[in-house]
């Protein structure tokens, strides 16, 4: 049995609390080890079996588990290496109680999957020691695994606006491309270019001109359906939206919303409101033949010649074309064709 000392409970209630699951076929002893648990700052749920502890830990994960060697059903053993099979997002941490101390039954415990090991009867400042060690090391792999999601997340979006950045564009639209082949389903994009954003830099500054780009990509989301559609900056001022299973007509309703929600309302910037148009290009596969022989490449280029099409035609408009006629439209424009149209 465990010995409770309140000024150890004291010393580690300052600290923030997580959750913690306590789990043995022993009535009292889940009883006071809730209690003493509780008392240090720890939410605590309980389980009678190991069992029981798995369903409990499905519903509402804990990022430590205290369990009883010995337990009818799934023990104590079983149950660490039920949890170290679960795929999860978090990691658990076990701290295993036993009446067992011969080093080759630490070396089971610890083989089962358990990060830690404590002889029954120990004195309380040792359980909560052990638990403090538990709390640290969850909290340490929780701060690593949101620091690598949001290291992930920096890599493929873009900074100013908060869009997919070109990586992202180049890794995934060859993905987007293989799905609809697979499923025989149409894939549709736009690529569109800001309406004379050399002139508002020149003339509003830099800042101004971010605003734009940032305010562009706002509007241009607005106008897509939430985690199906998205938005890359393929760089400076032109962007790409990817309209997976969008068939061409379609893409140009997309295409005429996304125009009007820009060039509808002027733009608040820190030089004042700025009125900005955009020029968008717009293409789709929809057959068998086109999804089968037109690559990512051959794909972005014909939206890119309808996007040359309506800066030619005066701007602020969408052309829309399938990729087999697009190369037919007109030439390919030399490297750079886009900022002299802009």
């Amino acid at each position: 049995m465990i010995d409770v000392n309140d000024s150890a409970i004291t010393r580690v209630a300052a600290v923030a609390p997580c959750n913690v699951m306590v789990v043995d076929d022993d009535e009292l002893t889940r009883a006071r080890l809730t209690s003493l648990l509780r008392l240090a700052g720890y939410e605590v749920h309980v389980a009678s079996s190991g069992e029981e502890a798995l369903r409990v830990l499905g519903v509402r994960p804990c990022h430590i588990v205290i369990t009883d060697w010995e337990m009818p059903g799934m023990n104590g053993l079983a149950l660490c290496r039920a949890l170290r099979l679960r795929d999860s997002e978090r990691y658990t941490y076990v701290l295993m109680l036993t009446v067992h101390d011969a080093e080759n039954d630490i070396l089971v415990g610890l083989g089962a999957g358990a990060d830690d090991y404590l002889v029954k009867g120990a004195q309380v400042e040792e359980l909560l020691a052990r638990v403090e060690v538990g709390r640290r090391i969850t909290r340490l792999e929780h701060s690593l695994r949101v620091t690598g999601e949001e290291n992930r997340r920096l890599s493929v979006t873009d900074p100013l606006t908060g869009a997919q950045n070109r990586r992202f564009l180049m890794k995934y639209l060859p993905r987007e491309l293989e799905r609809s082949r697979r499923y025989q389903h149409p894939l549709a994009i736009l690529s569109c270019d800001i309406d004379g954003f050399k002139r508002i830099n020149d003339c509003f500054g830099h800042e101004a001109g971010d605003d734009v780009l940032r305010h562009f990509v706002a509007r241009a989301t607005s106008c897509l359906r939430e985690a199906i559609d998205w938005v890359a900056r393929a760089g400076g001022e032109e962007f790409v939206v990817v309209l997976p299973e969008t068939t061409l007509d379609g893409a140009s309703c997309v295409a005429e919303k996304v125009r009007l929600a820009l060039a509808d309302q002027p733009i608040p910037t820190g030089a004042g409101p700025l009125s900005a148009t955009v020029s968008i290009g717009v293409t789709a596969l929809e057959t068998p033949h086109e999804l089968a022989s037109i690559s990512v490449v051959e794909l972005l280029r014909a939206a890119d010649q309808c996007l040359y099409a309506s800066k030619n035609l005066g701007r602020d408009r969408s052309t829309c074309v399938r990729p087999e006629l697009a190369a037919s439209m007109m030439s390919p424009s030399p490297a750079g064709a886009k900022h002299e149209v802009n």
